[in-house]
């Protein structure tokens, strides 16, 4: 649900718009959390590297994502990860006090926030749960199963970086499973038969 149509016209002058050119990066790990952001267009990736210099991608969040909800009311409210267009991106920004407001004020926009926090919970759990799978085998097979089509459309390195395991690993599983019968490849679509 697109929260920012649940607002009239003088709550919308209360946002900060940011526009963002392909690699810009809106705020660092570490930086203190004080906004809440909504991908008005484009695309934003939160992600952090490891010690060996490895990308550990948090979220990748495209028109209508919203970030910093969780962070804004947390005891330790500072971004895990760099947030950084993936693209060309306009971000609405909402101050803590003005989110109060709306929140206080327009019912639409509680229940649609409030959507937006569950639905959030929900997917960190799926995650959670899909990371928690050590085979790539059985990582795969979840992931397409949780997939309310059952199929994803992707390139062989996006999905590896979504299932946080090598491209090789990945086209090695993906190999043996349609040689099994299980998935089928057409173009960039995997489907699990």
């Amino acid at each position: 649900m697109n929260v920012i149509h649940c607002l009239n016209e003088k709550e919308k002058a209360h946002l900060q718009y940011i526009p963002l050119k392909k690699g810009d990066i809106l705020f660092h790990e570490n930086d203190l959390c004080h906004t809440v952001g909504i991908v008005i267009s484009g695309s934003v990736r939160i992600s952090s590297f490891s010690y060996d210099g490895k990308e550990i991608i948090y979220n990748t969040l495209k028109e209508d994502g919203v970030f910093g909800n969780s962070l804004l009311f947390s005891s330790e409210p500072y971004y895990k990860g760099n947030v950084t267009a993936l693209e060309e991106s306009v971000i609405a920004l909402i101050e803590k006090d003005v989110l109060f407001a709306f929140l206080s004020e327009n019912t639409v926009f509680f229940e649609a926030y409030m959507q937006i926090q569950s639905d959030f919970t929900k997917a960190l759990n799926s995650r959670i749960r899909l990371l928690s799978i050590s085979s790539a085998r059985e990582r795969l097979l979840f992931y397409l199963h949780s997939s309310s089509t059952h199929s994803v459309e992707s390139s062989v390195s996006s999905l590896a970086e979504e299932l946080n395991l090598s491209r090789e690993a990945l086209s090695r599983t993906l190999s043996a499973l349609r040689k099994e019968g299980l998935i089928r490849m057409e173009k960039k679509t995997i489907s699990l038969l």
